[in-house]
């Protein structure tokens, strides 16, 4: 009885989780590995295990970094089930297929420049038909409901309220006359954020799996950032020119919209015309208004009262690209909430590029900008900035909002850890070293954890976790 993790140890991405139990195999997770290109390459590389033994995938959210790499795991041999909540099997849909399109765009770019150094030509990592195969497999799976997904293997889901659908996974192992628990955070949401409910806690466990991503950090209460966004929405009331929202598609886009409609008249929205540019944004916006069932207590009165909770007479979806372009256009009265996050391509590059350098106009960062991302050079000032190479002045406003994280701070890991009774062991994962230690730290002196960040392919003996640590 055995946990080994082969991704998200000492690191935040690829979550990739192996669980064996007498000849009973269960992956829990199998997301892309992000970040630079030499980390990037590593998808590429073979599992570090045989797919074909595994008897079930449990998947606990549709971020890529968790479920990127599923499509590759059927094609090197997997032919079993994978189980995860039904928002998050809608939300997988979305997510794979634009990640099929986005890495085929990719090999092909950098393709070119390996044929001209007379390097080896890299193959895509799937194709959309790998996506259907893997669609196949999804089974759609409640909150709270025992399912057992091999022998001496069951789960339970319960919300971790990160994203729609995003779950905490109870691992119930019997080997023989040996129980074990183990309990995966999966990623833990931002509490008091909008729509979605606050994590669950459980109180029994023999290990926790716990992420980590933000151990180091803590965020503005939620409270604090809607004034801040207030104010902001104040000090434009009266503004002319465009105003343009970087937003990751699933999430960050919902929130944000989900916002706008709540404080419509307050904020005097009705003067623009509001666009969501991004279909991709577009279709998971569909699956957030379908699964009404997982909405807080807030965003459900707000469904009773007003009907669907993204819905303004003045928003716009933007599905093509010639309605994109047609955007660019304007140069005032025009909100634009379109992808990436980080500005680090989809539509609103070309937003920018049309409307940085127009002193009138104002950019909203709504989350973190990681370094080198033209998200980051704008938080930081830069007076001019590189759009596809050409150099542009920046002489929009830019307006930078904190505390919008879908990630718990490392109060809110510190508080769903306190929940559980007698204090169990914990393996860290899914942060950066830095965020893994500081978090560890606390949790070893305030609560008395017995916590430590993960070892990539190192195994932990479930039935020797007094030992644990050592």
């Amino acid at each position: 009885m055995k946990l080994t993790s082969y991704g998200a140890a000492e690191e935040v991405t690829g979550s990739c989780h192996l669980i064996e139990v007498g000849d009973s195999r269960v992956l829990f997770d199998c997301g892309l590995i992000q970040g630079n290109r030499k980390d990037e390459l590593r998808n590429h590389d073979p599992f570090p295990f045989d797919p074909s033994t595994l008897d079930a995938v449990v998947l606990s959210h549709a971020h890529i970094d968790h479920c990127g790499r599923l499509p590759m795991l059927i094609d090197q041999g997997y032919k079993g089930r994978i189980h995860s909540h039904a928002a998050s099997c809608d939300l997988v849909q979305i997510l794979l297929k634009d990640s099929a399109n986005l890495n085929a765009r990719d090999v092909e770019y950098r393709n070119r420049k390996r044929k001209r150094a007379g390097k080896p030509l890299l193959e895509p990592l799937y194709d959309q038909r790998g996506v259907e195969d893997t669609l196949d497999r999804l089974v759609p799976t409640a909150y709270d409901t025992p399912v057992k997904v091999a022998p001496g293997v069951s789960i339970r889901l319960f919300d971790a309220g990160h994203i729609l659908g995003s779950a905490i996974v109870e691992i119930t192992l019997v080997e023989g006359d040996e129980t074990r628990i183990v309990v995966f955070s999966g990623d833990l949401g931002h509490r008091g954020s909008p729509i979605l409910n606050d994590f669950t806690c459980l109180e029994k466990a023999d290990l926790v799996l716990m992420e980590s991503t933000y151990g180091n950090r803590l965020h503005r209460d939620w409270s604090e950032t809607l004034l801040e966004v207030k104010e902001i929405a104040s000090a434009l009331s009266s503004a002319r020119g465009n105003i343009l929202i970087p937003a990751f598609s699933v999430g960050r886009s919902q929130m944000i919209l989900y916002t706008m409609a709540r404080y419509f008249e307050e904020w005097g929205l009705d003067r623009w015309k509001i666009f969501l540019d991004s279909p991709m944004a577009i279709r998971a916006s569909d699956v957030y208004l379908r699964h009404i069932g997982l909405y807080d207590e807030e965003a459900a009165a707000f469904y009773k009262k007003n009907g669907p909770l993204l819905s303004m007479p003045n928003l716009r979806f933007s599905q093509s690209a010639d309605e994109s372009r047609a955007i660019n256009k304007m140069e005032s009265g025009a909100i634009v909430i379109a992808g990436s996050g980080m500005c680090t391509g989809g539509r609103i590059i070309h937003h920018l590029k049309h409307n940085l350098w127009r002193p009138d106009a104002h950019v909203i960062i709504a989350g973190y900008q990681a370094p080198g991302t033209l998200g980051r050079q704008l938080v930081d000032g830069k007076p001019t900035v590189k759009v596809w190479g050409e150099k542009i002045a920046v002489r929009a406003t830019i307006h930078t909002i904190g505390g919008l994280s879908a990630h718990a701070d490392q109060q809110g890991m510190m508080d769903w850890y306190a929940s559980f009774r007698d204090r169990p062991p914990v393996l860290l994962v899914h942060g950066e070293m830095r965020a893994m230690q500081a978090l560890a730290a606390r949790l070893n002196e305030e609560l008395g954890a017995r916590a430590i960040p993960a070892t990539r392919g190192k195994s932990t003996d479930l039935l020797a976790l007094d030992k644990f640590g050592q």
